[in-house]
């Protein structure tokens, strides 16, 4: 069974960074994207950056220029770094890995804190 796991989050002040991490492990045969999403209360799951295969990335409007996603397909993992973080940055942040069949699975999420 594919089974993303995160880390990396936690608290940091305004306009500092974080390092968030997913490794997928289970029944992997080929990866075709990995995503972050993040999600507040009361709002809808959002997406932040996705890359997908072929090395197509694409970012939220809100993280251009700060975050950036990158990919270690031999570890199966995807990293997003995150700079020049905001308050609005704060939430849950989720990992989703999409195999080239379609199959798609959550993370568990890890709380992302910016606050002073």
């Amino acid at each position: 069974q594919l089974q993303p796991v995160e880390s990396g989050g936690g608290l940091v002040q305004p306009v500092g960074s974080l390092r968030l991490s997913c490794a997928a492990s289970g029944c992997i045969f080929s990866i075709n994207a990995m995503c972050w999403y993040r999600q507040v209360p009361v709002k809808q799951r959002e997406m932040v950056a996705v890359n997908s295969s072929g090395g197509r990335i694409t970012y939220a409007d809100s993280v251009k220029g700060r975050f950036t996603i990158s990919r270690d397909n031999a570890k199966n993992t995807v990293y997003l770094q995150m700079n020049s973080l905001k308050p609005d940055d704060t939430g849950v942040y989720y990992c989703r890995v999409i195999l080239m069949g379609g199959l798609g699975s959550w993370g568990q999420g890890t709380q992302v804190t910016v606050s002073s």
